[in-house]
Parts: C-alpha cells; structure tokens; sequence
C-alpha cells in the first residue's frame, strides 16, 4: 500500500512538473500580455499545478530541483508581461559612462547627446514614455545589478538580461537557504519556505520579468535570521541593504522598535541609517535630493494601476465632492499608514514570529490603500506569509494577475471588473481566514 502511495505520488509530481514546464516555455517565448485568454489559461493551470505540487509528499530535493528548473527556463528570453528592463539596462550603461540616472532623464540623454552607449534608441523606445520621462528611483544596490549587467554584457540586450536572471534566480535559492533556516529558529515547518519558492507569480515575476524583490527579500531574510540571533549590527546591514534594494522595508522598521533592547535597537536603527548614507553619498549633489524625492512621489500623486480601497474612494469622492482623491494621497497615505503603525507599535511585539506577521498585515493594508498595486508587490507578501499561518498571499498571487486584462495591444485600459474580481477573491479569502483563526482562537479559551 505504501509502495503504491508513493508510486502514485511520483506519477503525480512528474505530471504536474511536466505541465508547469511547458506553460513556463510558452510563457517565455510566446505569450503577450493582451493576449487575455491565453494569460488568463496559462496561469490557471500553473496555480492548479502548484497546489498539486505541493501537495505531493516528495522529498523536498525534488521540489528544490524542480523549483530551479522552471528559472532556467526564461534564461535567456525576453520578458514579455514588463518592459521595465530595459530601464535596467539603460541606467547600468549610463553609470559606467560616468552619467548618474538620477540627474538625467532618459529623454535628457537621448535628446541632448549622441550616441553614448550601445543600443541607446532600442533600450530608450523599450522602456516606454513614462519611464523615459523620469529620473531613476531604483535605490544603490539595485542599481549595483544593473552596472553589473553593463560590466558584463554591455552591448547585448540578451546577455544583460541573462545577467539580471542570474542574480534573481540566486537571490531566490538564498531566500530558500536562509528562509528554511528561520523556519526552524522559529519552530515552524521548513516546508513552508515553497510555498514562495514554486509560486507562479515568484516564478513569472521575478525570474521570468525581472523584477528585484527577490534581491530585496533575501536581504530581509537574512536581517531576521540575524535578528533572531540577537546580533544587531549584522541584522542592520543586511536591512539596510534590503532598503538599499527597495525602499519598502522602510515601513517595517518601526515594528522592531521593541525587538531588542534600548542599547542594541538605538545601534540597530543608526547603522542602516549610516549604511544607507554611505551608499547614496556617491550620487549625492542638491539635485539629487529633489529629484530622487520627487520620483518617489509619483507613486502618491500620479501613477494609478490596479487599486482598491484608493479607487472606491476616488469614485465616492469624484461623485459626491468634485474633488480628485490622488491630489491628497501624498498626505493621506502618511497619515493612514502613520496611524497603523502607531496601533502596532503600542501593542509592543517583541519576538520575530509576531513581527513578521504585522509586517504581513502593515503591507497588506498599505497595498490596499496606495494608488498602484502592480503583480510583483504581492511577492513580498508570499514570503511573508510563509512565516505565519494566513494563506490569503497565496491566493492574491494568483488573482493578481487579473490585473494585466488592462492590457491591450496599443493601450492601457483597466476594466473596474476585472479590478473587483480580483480583490473579491483575494479579499473574500482574507476575510475567511481571519474569521476562522478568531474561532480557533476563542475555542482555545474556552
């Protein structure tokens, strides 16, 4: 009966790899993002696959290898579902010709100069007009990856993509690495940590469109596994360095205020002040601080994609009051996220397990109320959610990406129903899972 259970098992992974496999393959050489159908099939199979996968008790090695496989997959391909690599590549080749990204705009470059580096008009019409009117916001070390690309490949698209893949596709088995070391430094199960590493959207996202928060998340990690060691100054840098990557971890930091003692949590807060100085002093001139601010800004008071709490507000508030909602979201957003972090922080949590999980929330609320919610956000709740016992991140990756119906072939257009699906499913679990643990709970005091 055993060697009948484990043979189906087998039978059971090899299926659903196999299919993953080919839906990666034509995800990386063929899919385009207005193709709606196909999209939405494609990741309904993968989310169908990877329950399954998960499921299936095999040796975790399997699920290690597999996981990689899928990654080698998009090695070498262009990513289809984002164009913001090519803001990557244009931002590494334009600092190792000595011209910093946060002075010149893209149109500055390509207007004022000739031609500087290879594939300056092929890199400039990729990114698109938005990106190429704005000064870089990527932080220090994200822009460490892009020179990198540049130092190794500088005059191949492929090659500097394959560059980026590389130190993703790492970034993710350091996360599987230190996250199962967490794992076990907080009693919970380390099988946990694939519930991040074969997620579609970590997959398709990070490895296959480029995006950089697993580079950020790995930092993170490994701050927590030093914090948990109670080694503050190691924890710091690596947090620094995850700021220093993406600046999101930003809104974490007052939640460890209670973590350490006074002494240790004053050096742990003034070294990733330190370290993050150190980092920009490089770039820093006075155009520096009003440009770089002002980019930042963009996300409160201009950008507008796949949002939620903030677009039933804009509607309610365009219909009764004539007033425009994004206008005030440069104070709102502070203001909102001010107060839910005051209300955790007065609670005084002070062990890594319950600190993850208000990280959880704190973001959760944030990527409700902001004005744009992009797939790849989600990503940081995944991993998060692997250290606690919701599972509603793991539902809004897969939901999320109802969200590319808003583009067509020469226009972005979001339908407000697709927008709603999306956050019913997502939101509808969430509400699930805090009303079942409310009960488990009260049953265990009575």
């Amino acid at each position: 009966m055993t060697s009948r259970y484990l043979h189906n098992s087998v039978l059971s992974f090899v299926f659903w790899s196999t299919l993953s496999t080919f839906v990666f393959i034509y995800f990386s050489c063929a899919l385009e993002r207005h193709e709606h159908l196909e999209l939405g099939l494609c990741v309904s199979l993968l989310f169908a696959a990877y329950y399954f996968i998960l499921k299936t008790p095999v040796q975790t090695s399997f699920l290690v290898g597999i996981g990689l496989f899928f990654r080698l997959v998009f090695l070498f391909s262009i990513p289809n579902l984002s164009q913001d690599f090519y803001r990557f590549i244009w931002d590494g080749r334009m600092l190792i010709n000595g011209l910093s990204p946060y002075l010149f705009s893209p149109n500055d470059i390509i207007n004022t100069h000739e031609s500087i580096f290879a594939q300056m008009q092929i890199l400039h019409s990729g990114m698109g007009t938005l990106s190429a009117q704005h000064f870089s916001n990527y932080p220090p070390i994200h822009q460490l990856s892009f020179v990198l690309a540049a130092l190794i490949s500088g005059k191949s698209i492929t090659g500097s993509v394959a560059v980026f893949r590389i130190i993703i596709l790492s970034a993710d088995i350091g996360i599987l690495v230190f996250g199962k070391k967490l794992l076990k430094n907080l009693k919970l199960p380390e099988r946990n940590i694939f519930y991040y590493y074969l997620n579609p959207l970590i997959i398709i996202e990070l490895t296959g469109n480029l995006h950089f928060e697993g580079l950020m998340l790995l930092f993170f990690i490994i701050a927590l596994v030093f914090l948990q060691q109670q080694k503050s100054i190691q924890s710091a840098v690596f947090m620094s360095f995850s700021i220093l990557t993406k600046l999101l971890p930003i809104l974490l930091l007052p939640l460890f205020i209670y973590r350490l003692k006074p002494k240790k949590i004053m050096r742990f807060y003034a070294v990733i002040a330190l370290c993050i100085i150190i980092a920009f002093v490089p770039f820093f001139e006075f155009d520096f601080i009003k440009n770089y601010s002002n980019t930042v800004g963009l996300w409160f008071t201009n950008f507008e994609f796949n949002s939620s709490i903030y677009c039933l507000a804009k509607i309610l508030m365009a219909h009764f009051l004539g007033l425009s909602l994004i206008n005030y979201m440069v104070y709102t957003t502070p203001l909102l996220m001010g107060m839910i972090l005051v209300y955790f922080i007065r609670r005084k949590y002070k062990d890594t397990k319950s600190i993850i999980q208000i990280s959880l929330w704190v973001l959760t609320f944030y990527f409700l109320i902001t004005t744009t919610v992009h797939p790849w956000y989600v990503c940081t709740l995944v991993l998060l959610s692997c250290f606690t016992t919701y599972r509603f991140a793991m539902v809004w990756s897969g939901s999320v990406f109802l969200s590319y119906f808003a583009y067509h072939q020469n226009v972005v257009s979001e339908n407000l129903i697709w927008i709603l699906l999306e956050y019913l499913i997502f939101g509808g679990y969430m509400m699930f899972e805090v009303v079942r643990q409310h009960r488990a709970k009260a049953s265990s005091l009575d």
